[in-house]
């Protein structure tokens, strides 16, 4: 049994289909009319790049050959895969339920197909920062093999969350699987787990809060915050103005838990925004939102906004130089600028 790495497109566009169709795709978009099942080994896929791809440099065309042959030849049924999300701060593990195969009858990003049985999803704060390294490799499909990361996973879809590092040997008769070793690393993903992790430690329960509140005002809002538990439904209200006095009138929910929220909760929020008359409502959940909630996005869209832990994350960035400075002193945070890299295919 192995582990891989499958990702569904630079912006998560594919994520919602691979889930919901228990399935994986390979989205090479010159690739959509090629079919690969007669390519038996890897030069046979080098071959079919080449012709589709005459323009292309030997290292992109080998670098894609490796990554095409892990999703068309490499996996195998009972294997496991690990697809970090983009659209909730999670990643999807599943096993491997078939084989590669081509429907020209489908739309073009998902003729070629594997069954994935999707298992759990857990959230990237319950995973070690090791792994999560492996799992920001920046390939599209690949082999995550380092500190023993299979058997971690079989744990983490047990329920076991305690650390268990350790080296895992390579063995050089191999065959030369693409692995997380010979990929760029995205260190903006690793950056914000980092940041995630330190934040739920600094500012669990109610500080979570605290935190909101402080991003509220370097936004421009005045605040008011209910007393410990005594709330009744109101975490947050926040109106813009010296005063408060501006509109929109925002009432806002917390919730800490690293278990996603339900339905009541946003219909708690909803009804809570009538009471104390708010224009908009905001729902900050570090666990994300149960699909019950998801659903509701649309409808709610003029009414209420949703904050996961990303864009918790993503929120403080763009206020940081002004936020409030006992925050800071929590939290201290750098800039740094890197490189983009353009080889990358996710």
């Amino acid at each position: 049994m192995s582990l891989w790495l499958a990702r569904s497109g630079k912006y998560g566009q594919l994520e919602e289909r691979f889930l919901s169709d228990d399935s994986i795709y390979l989205g090479w978009d010159d690739l959509f009319e090629t079919d690969l099942t007669n390519s038996k080994t890897s030069e046979d896929i080098r071959k079919v790049l080449q012709a589709v791809y005459p323009q292309e440099p030997r290292g992109r065309i080998s670098n894609w050959t490796g990554q095409i042959s892990v999703f068309t030849l490499y996996m195998k049924p009972g294997d496991l895969v690990v697809m970090p999300l983009k659209k909730k701060p999670a990643v999807a593990i599943g096993e491997v339920q078939g084989g590669y195969q081509f429907d020209r009858k489908a739309e073009g990003p998902f003729r070629h197909s594997r069954k994935v049985k999707w298992i759990k999803t857990i959230l990237r704060t319950n995973i070690d920062r090791d792994l999560l390294y492996s799992f920001g490799a920046f390939m599209t499909f690949c082999q995550i093999e380092r500190n023993n990361a299979e058997e971690r996973v079989k744990k983490l879809l047990k329920g076991d969350y305690k650390p268990a590092v350790t080296q895992h040997a390579t063995d050089d008769s191999t065959p030369p699987v693409p692995d997380e070793t010979s990929a760029p690393t995205n260190f903006e993903e690793l950056a914000r787990d980092q940041l995630a992790t330190s934040i739920i430690r600094k500012f669990k329960g109610e500080k979570l809060e605290m935190l909101v509140e402080a991003i509220l005002k370097a936004q421009g809002f005045t605040t008011y915050r209910s007393p410990t538990g005594t709330d009744k439904g109101v975490d947050l209200l926040a109106a813009p103005g010296t005063l408060g006095f501006g509109t929109p009138r925002i009432c806002v929910q917390v919730k800490s838990s690293d278990s996603p929220v339900d339905r009541p909760i946003l219909d708690q929020l909803v009804g809570t925004m009538k009471r104390v008359n708010a224009d908009q409502g905001l729902l900050v959940a570090w666990g994300g939102f149960k699909d019950t909630v998801e659903k509701e996005r649309p409808n709610q869209f003029f009414a209420v906004r949703f904050w996961n832990q990303n864009d918790l994350i993503h929120e403080l960035t763009q206020v940081y130089d002004r936020i409030d400075d006992t925050i800071k002193a929590e939290l201290p945070l750098k800039r740094l600028w890197v490189v983009a890299d353009s080889e990358t295919d996710d």
